[in-house]
């Protein structure tokens, strides 16, 4: 059945400006009947604060609230031989994080290059240590009967033909795809599209929403330029020019059954763009 939570990076500006402790946000998501809480660590480090485990797990069951997903960064194109085996280390670390902190499902980015180097041939050259990278930490994560996912996320591994290529290149049960409704469009992919190219592979769900501006319109501050130079800034879920509606359709359609969350990078006050955010993707969802 699908639960609808909440990323803990929708409110990150609330903890990193000491508005909301990680504590105070997982009661703040709870009282916004969320039922469940993605842990990200922005504006705190499970690896440096490895108390704040425990503190998680504590407080998400005395607010009622499940925790869904871990996500963390990791980047497994490097210079170096030994730098690739501390990439891979570095993520199996995580792994055991989310086996500490009980969830089934984490997600951890693969790769990222600089703008001018993210072809399609150079993607080809990487892809195998891509592969390789993520069946060790999918290998390890098995153990604890946890679920693995690379999301769309980063301009080098962001197109959904790029995800598909890795996850079955990948060829592990237990190795998914976290799947971001709003990301394609840093790809300049059309996100009703995408989904549905995507959705039969998606361990997790991500909602969010941008505004769009074609390349020749120069929208001024608050906006970042997509892969191909168009304009994006994001929006309260609802808000913005995605087609969210029928992005929602096409979820609810595929018979996807697990957990979806609002993710919110707008420049409205984070715990009320958040909050919108969620009451909207509900309302879509019974309408859908």
């Amino acid at each position: 059945m699908v639960r609808f939570g909440i990323s803990l990076y929708s409110v990150s500006r609330a903890i990193r400006g000491g508005q909301l402790t990680v504590e105070d946000a997982i009661q703040w998501i709870a009282d916004q009947g969320a039922e469940h809480v993605e842990i990200v660590p922005a504006g705190f480090s499970l690896e440096q604060e490895p108390e704040l485990i425990e503190v998680i797990r504590k407080k998400a069951e005395e607010a009622g609230i499940a925790i869904s997903n871990y996500a963390v960064g990791a980047n497994f194109i490097t210079d170096t031989e030994e730098a690739y085996e501390e990439a891979v280390r570095k993520v199996i670390r995580h792994v055991d994080i989310a086996a500490e902190l009980g969830v089934k499902r984490m997600r951890h980015d693969v790769a990222s290059r600089p703008l001018d180097q993210i072809g399609i041939a150079q993607f080809e050259r990487d892809l195998d240590r891509m592969v390789e990278a993520c069946r060790r930490v999918a290998d390890y994560a098995s153990q604890y009967g946890i679920t693995t996912s690379v999301e769309n996320h980063g301009y080098y591994v962001q197109a959904s033909d790029r995800v598909q290529r890795l996850v079955l290149a990948v060829d592990r049960p237990n190795f998914r795809t976290t799947l971001d409704v709003g990301n394609f469009m840093c790809a300049d992919e059309d996100p009703v599209t995408a989904v549905q190219k995507n959705i039969g592979l998606a361990s997790m769900v991500h909602l969010k929403d941008f505004y769009r501006r074609p390349s020749y319109r120069i929208p001024g501050e608050g906006w970042f330029q997509s892969a191909s130079g168009n304009h994006l800034r994001g929006a309260i879920v609802g808000h913005g020019d995605i087609d969210l509606p029928e992005v929602i359709r096409v979820i609810k359609r595929s018979g996807y059954d697990g957990d979806i969350s609002i993710e919110f990078e707008g420049l409205e006050d984070c715990l009320q763009g958040t909050k919108i955010g969620l009451a909207n993707a509900r309302r879509m969802w019974d309408e859908a």
